[in-house]
């Protein structure tokens, strides 16, 4: 068999050309297709589902939450294992696929079964889904610094300006917020006042939530023109705050300053992030969207922050905390690297022991073309570019480089023989 397609092959010589040509430029088209990565992801295909219910206990959470909804979750079709985490405040599903499910068609099946569990969860209570990402899809981490700005500031900036201009990125899932005070308004109520006034917790929170808002009215017709009647009612600092009415003792009014104390401070935070001992930091984490490009990715949201940088107050700055691409590019230039060594000395040995120069041609040409059609099949087979494909590829070019000699030198062998 082997010696009727040599044999073949030797008596259309233009056809074995054009094959391998054509076979090498659909490799690089492939090449080029393949999304790069530097760690393999092996991680299960699993769906999160995220609830948060402030103030309540973990056993609240898993009584109320997590079991309602791990009971509405099961049997769905595909699904390999379910399971839940409670704590303080937040609940988290892990909704776990066989292998080979679709990741988006997986979420949509979730997402039909959340809307027949909402029913039997505590009112004002809304599960939502997490990123579609993977296990590895943490590839940037950045933060902001600026002298003169308190974590505050600097977590506002983050939460909302730069955090929606980066999740505008191609291939971004999300951008996690982390660090830092997440700004409030706070309310410190002061319960003797509220027992003098004969006052409870329920009516102030009802006047501070009938007090932020805007209203619609109707449309008045003057001279000829029609005016729209609007309310604008949305609280604009802690003076608006402090001067809604709660209620009226006789003809005057029980303002919330009265009972009160309001005023602005930090989120109630379950820990601290620090930057290398320098203090604390506030910055973001790009999760990348299941199946994309992380090289790409990574390029198009530094691209991105090149601009956002312009909006920014002056002195702020980002600082790259993690940055997965020096990963990817060093695996990529060791294998250019491994690539070019290999054919210099496959050349060198070729022509020192055989003296014969289209000899070493051959196998200059065998070997990236070898590795250029190698990314047929994975590209065929769904498989992205990472260190262990890479190291692969790597390894695989000295065999090929062994075997091009061997086969060359046995070729110049049975020439000289005849």
């Amino acid at each position: 068999m082997i010696n009727h397609i040599i044999s073949w092959s030797i008596r259309h010589r233009f056809a074995v050309v054009m094959t391998a040509l054509g076979l090498t430029a659909y490799g690089i088209y492939c090449l080029f297709q393949t999304p790069v990565d530097a760690i393999p992801d092996l991680s299960d295909v699993q769906v999160i589902v995220f609830t948060e219910w402030p103030g309540r206990g973990p056993q609240v959470m898993e009584d109320q939450v997590s079991f309602p909804l791990v009971s509405s979750l099961q049997g769905i079709p595909g699904v390999k294992d379910i399971r839940a985490t409670s704590m303080f405040g937040m609940s988290f599903i892990y909704v776990v696929f066989e292998n080979g499910t679709d990741l988006y068609w997986a979420r949509s099946r979730v997402l039909e079964r959340l809307s027949y569990a909402q029913r039997q969860l505590p009112p004002d209570v809304v599960p939502t889904l997490g990123p579609d990402a993977t296990g590895v899809g943490q590839v940037f981490w950045y933060t902001l610094k600026g002298r003169g700005y308190d974590l505050g500031t600097l977590r506002t900036m983050q939460d909302w300006y730069v955090k929606f201009a980066l999740q505008d990125v191609p291939g971004v899932s999300e951008v996690a917020s982390f660090g830092g005070f997440q700004p409030q308004y706070q309310v410190r109520l002061d319960p003797h006042k509220l027992t003098y006034y004969h006052l409870t917790l329920e009516q102030v929170l009802d006047a501070i939530r009938n007090n932020n808002r805007d209203v619609g009215g109707s449309v008045i017709d003057l001279n000829g023109a029609n005016y729209v009647i609007r309310g604008l009612g949305y609280l604009r600092g802690i003076r608006d705050l402090e001067d809604i009415p709660v209620a009226t003792a006789g003809n005057t009014p029980i303002l919330l300053k009265d009972i009160a104390w309001v005023q602005m401070g930090g989120d109630h935070r379950l820990g601290v992030v620090d930057e290398n001992g320098q203090g604390e930091a506030v910055g973001g984490v790009v999760i990348m969207r299941n199946g994309a490009n992380a090289d790409q990715v990574i390029r198009a949201v530094k691209a991105k922050m090149k601009q956002v940088q312009e909006g920014l107050p002056p002195g702020v700055q980002f600082h790259i905390a993690y940055d997965r691409s020096t990963l990817i590019e060093s695996a990529i230039d060791s294998i250019k690297h491994t690539l070019l060594e290999e054919l210099v000395l496959v050349s060198l040995v070729i022509t020192v022991f055989l003296f014969h120069i289209r000899s070493a041609l051959v196998a200059i040409f065998t070997i990236p073309m070898a590795v250029a059609i190698s990314f047929i099949f994975i590209h065929a087979m769904g498989f992205n570019s990472n260190i262990m494909s890479l190291s692969g590829i790597a390894i695989a070019i000295g065999v090929i480089a062994d075997n091009a000699i061997v086969m060359i030198e046995n070729a110049h062998r049975h020439l000289s023989e005849n």
